[in-house]
C-alpha cells in the first residue's frame, strides 16, 4: 500500500484499478432498525438465530436525497452461537472488531442530507464486508496483533455459511437500495464511511479525516479542497489508506462498476468515539460535502431536509 502525504491544503491523485466481476447476491427484506438492535431473524441466515441482530439495517430508507451512505464496519456484534469466535470481551471494544463511531457518523449524515444508509449488523471479524472473498483478509486470523481463534482453522463450508449469513445479505441490501434509485432514474452519490485509529504501527496519524478515491475525482477532489480550507481540519488525500487498495470491495463492486460518483471517508476514531464527537465531525463532513453533492448529483441545499443538526 502506497502512503501519500497528509494534506492541509488541497491536492489531487489519480489511480488505475481493475473492476471486480459482479457477484450474484441474495437480496433480503429491508429493516429500519439501527445496526445494534436485536430482532428475531428467520432461518434464511444459517448462522443467525432467534434474538440475534439482523445482518444489516437500512436507516432512513425513504430518504429523498440522491445519495446512498454505507457503513461496512458499523457493528461489533456476534451471533450468540458463534461465541465471539473465542475472543475476550475487551477485544470487542477495539478497532479490530468494528469502526468505532462510524455508525453514528453515518446516521448523522443520513439525517443531515435525508439520505438512506445501509449499515452492517455484525463484526468484521466474522467476515470483512469490504474485502474480496478470495483474499485471506476476508476471514482474518490475526488482526492488529490479536489472534482470532475462531478463524484459525475455518473450512470452506463455514466460510460459505458466513457469506450466506452476513456478506450476501449486506451487499444485497446495498444493491436493493441502488435499484430503487435506478427505478426513479437517479444516479446517486455513493459514500462509504469508516473510522481509523489515531496511531498505527507506532506512527501518529495527523489527519482528522481521510478521503479515499481511485479514478473518479468528481466528489473527492472538491471535498479535499473544502475540508483543507476549514480552520483546524487536517485532511488526508488517500491517507491513511489508498482508494486503489486491490482487496477493497464495496466501492469497487457497487459504485465504480456502474460509474457512480463515489468516495470513501475515514474519520479518526478518537474524534468520534462519543455521540458529541460523532455529531460534530458529521456536520464538518456535511458542510464540506454539501456544495459538492449539489454540483455532482443535484442535492437540494435549499430550505428543506438539508439542515444543520
Amino acid at each position: 500500500m502506497t502512503r501519500v502525504p497528509t494534506l492541509c491544503r488541497h491536492g489531487t491523485t489519480r489511480f488505475e484499478q481493475g473492476i471486480p466481476e459482479p457477484l450474484t447476491l441474495n437480496v433480503h427484506s429491508t429493516s429500519h432498525l439501527l445496526a445494534d438492535e436485536a430482532v428475531t431473524v428467520e432461518s434464511a441466515y444459517p448462522l443467525i438465530g432467534p434474538g440475534d441482530p439482523e445482518p444489516y439495517s437500512v436507516y432512513n430508507p425513504e430518504g429523498k436525497a440522491p445519495v446512498l451512505l454505507v457503513c461496512d464496519h458499523a457493528s461489533k456484534a456476534f451471533p450468540r452461537a458463534m461465541n465471539q469466535l473465542g475472543l475476550a470481551d475487551w477485544v470487542l471494544e477495539k478497532h479490530v472488531a468494528c469502526d468505532i463511531g462510524a455508525a453514528a457518523v453515518t446516521r448523522y449524515l443520513s439525517d443531515r442530507f435525508d439520505a438512506p444508509a445501509v449499515l452492517a449488523g455484525y463484526s468484521r471479524l466474522i467476515v470483512d464486508l469490504n474485502r474480496k472473498l478470495e483474499g485471506e483478509s476476508a476471514f482474518v486470523k490475526v488482526s492488529d496483533g490479536i489472534a482470532v481463534p475462531g478463524n484459525m482453522d475455518i473450512g470452506e463450508e463455514e466460510k460459505a455459511e458466513r457469506v450466506a449469513s452476513f456478506f450476501e445479505p449486506y451487499h444485497g441490501a446495498i444493491t436493493e437500495q441502488l435499484q430503487r434509485f435506478q427505478q426513479r432514474g437517479i444516479q446517486p452519490a455513493f459514500i462509504s464511511v469508516h473510522t481509523c485509529t489515531p496511531v498505527f504501527n507506532q506512527v501518529v496519524r495527523q489527519m482528522h479525516i481521510g478521503v479515499m478515491w481511485d479514478q473518479d475525482a468528481r466528489i473527492p477532489v472538491p471535498l479535499i479542497r473544502n475540508l483543507a480550507a476549514m480552520d483546524g481540519v487536517c485532511v488526508g488525500d488517500n491517507e491513511p489508506y489508498s482508494g486503489r487498495h486491490p482487496h477493497d470491495f464495496t466501492i469497487d463492486h457497487h459504485a465504480e462498476r456502474d460509474e457512480l460518483p463515489c468516495v470513501g471517508i475515514e474519520v479518526r476514531q478518537d474524534l468520534v468515539s462519543d455521540d458529541a464527537g460523532a455529531h460534530k465531525w458529521a456536520n464538518i463532513l456535511a458542510d464540506a460535502l454539501e456544495a459538492v453533492l449539489s454540483d455532482v448529483v443535484g442535492l437540494d441545499t435549499g430550505p428543506g431536509p438539508v439542515n444543520k443538526l
